[in-house]
């Protein structure tokens, strides 16, 4: 968090009424409530990468509810609004039991990255997510399996009694 030093003057609000105009710069002398009295601003940096004003009164986090499709199966996930799509895959990963890099998370018809952030994206309450198994690692775990199956008995028996 950084703090800056400014005058009051910069930042100060003036009075839409004529009458208040004279009462209002006498009434600010003693200090805002909301800049700590001392005309300090606090900064704070975002996700993105911008460097904004501390906004009071708000939770620093908000929590959104996504709605996640798998196939036939819908799964309703409530993860803050700034998190990254890396983050929402270890959550889906203990709902679905896929792990996170056998995942593929789909939002407007793009695949997105791990460190993408909901937020930048678009990523508003109530949204749809489509969560898509890795084609390639499924095809790695099906051949393993197969091949595993083989190893165990590798002759078939021709007559089933």
């Amino acid at each position: 968090m950084i703090k800056l030093r400014c005058s009051k003057k910069l930042f100060r609000r003036s009075s839409s009424k004529g009458s208040n105009a004279g009462s209002s710069s006498s009434s600010s002398d003693g200090g805002d409530a909301s800049s700590g009295g001392r005309g300090e601003i606090e900064w704070e940096v975002r996700p993105g990468g911008m460097l904004v004003q501390k906004r009071d009164g708000r939770p620093d986090v908000e929590v959104i509810t996504v709605r996640v499709a798998t196939g036939f199966s819908w799964h309703d996930v409530s993860i803050g609004a700034t998190c990254t799509f890396a983050e929402l895959k270890a959550l889906l990963s203990m709902v679905t039991g896929l792990e996170p890099r056998e995942q593929r998370l789909l939002f407007k018809g793009k695949e997105r990255e791990d460190g993408d952030h909901l937020h930048m994206v678009g990523v508003r309450d109530k949204d749809k997510v489509l969560l898509l198994e890795d084609p390639a690692l499924k095809d790695m775990k099906l051949r393993t399996t197969l091949a595993a199956q083989t190893a165990q008995s590798p002759y078939q028996p021709f007559i089933k009694v």
